[in-house]
């Protein structure tokens, strides 16, 4: 799968995200226009510096904002989620990824879009472990069913620089003596937003990609405890990972939700009941001609720490 786009418009939900702005980059980077639809236009003006972008004000749950951002796209990415909630109950999933998802289909329809890629979750799925994963995969069904040239994209836990990720890890092994670790066996296959973004722009850019799912993890399966220890070594800070039992793991869920910022949360615990890797034979990166770029190479480089062994 290899050709390249000729220059179109593509609108950008999410785009001042994480992987959002390294995706406007690179579609501004390839020569295409971009959209990025933004609530706080004024937050994000470094990103005016890439010449093919447009910013634009407006809410992803006004269906009248979508599609004045669409108009005279080509195609449409939608990068919105989160991973915590305010409340507890589901409702704050919902309205992210569902809700927006449903307005987004519908206004695609309405600005005669119909190319539509969906970043969903991997293990994304109706019936999944928390509320995170249910909305996901409820939000996927939309998407199959929208009638749309559409590919959804579930990619594993994304590292790279600024990430919410290993960034927060090596912030607590700098300051704790011990780290406490729920779900530490749980298992993950960490994928590099530059595949993340590679993939996306595959996807819009091969027919083939229409209407398949790809499952986007990284070279190699970690637990969780593997992760820790390999950030700990690579910022120079050696401390012992306690795994925490079932309930003690619960507990301290329990008390995060009540820590500003909420680090992690009782549906962050139930998503973690799930291992987070690519099912054996899916489609994935090499399907899209990537090659999966191996994890601690890049985190010691955006570490700062050099090269690892």
């Amino acid at each position: 799968m290899q050709t390249r786009l000729p220059r179109r418009s593509i609108c950008l939900l999410g785009g001042t995200g994480f992987i959002g702005r390294h995706l406007a980059s690179r579609l501004v980077a390839l020569g295409h226009d971009v959209t990025v639809l933004t609530r706080a236009r004024h937050r994000h003006k470094d990103m005016l510096v890439l010449p093919t972008l447009r910013l634009r004000q407006g809410d992803p749950l006004d269906p009248a904002d979508l599609v004045s951002a669409m108009q005279g796209a080509d195609s449409v990415v939608n990068l919105i989620g989160i991973v915590n909630e305010r409340g507890r109950d589901g409702r704050g999933f919902h309205r992210a990824h569902v809700a927006i998802t449903e307005k987004a289909l519908a206004a695609c329809r309405d600005a005669g879009v119909r190319r539509f890629v969906q970043m969903s979750a991997l293990r994304a799925d109706p019936a999944g472990s928390s509320h995170y994963l249910r909305s996901k995969g409820v939000a996927e069904q939309r998407v199959r069913e929208s009638g749309l040239d559409w590919t959804i994209l579930q990619p594993s836990v994304v590292f790279g620089r600024e990430d919410d990720f290993i960034n927060r890890f090596a912030g607590l092994l700098r300051h704790l003596p011990v780290l406490p670790l729920a779900k530490a066996n749980t298992r993950l296959a960490p994928v590099f937003v530059g595949d993340v973004v590679a993939a996306a722009v595959r996807s819009l850019e091969e027919p083939r990609a229409i209407g398949q799912i790809f499952q986007l993890c990284g070279p190699r399966v970690y637990s969780l405890r593997e992760i820790v220890r390999l950030t700990s070594r690579l910022i120079g800070r050696q401390r012992p990972v306690v795994g925490l039992s079932p309930t003690l793991g619960r507990m301290q869920a329990r008390l995060m939700e009540f820590v500003p910022g909420k680090p992690f949360s009782r549906d962050n615990f139930l998503t973690l009941s799930t291992h987070n890797i690519c099912d054996s034979g899916a489609p994935g990166l090499t399907d899209l001609g990537i090659v999966p770029t191996h994890l601690e190479p890049e985190v010691s480089r955006y570490l700062r720490i050099g090269a690892v062994d």
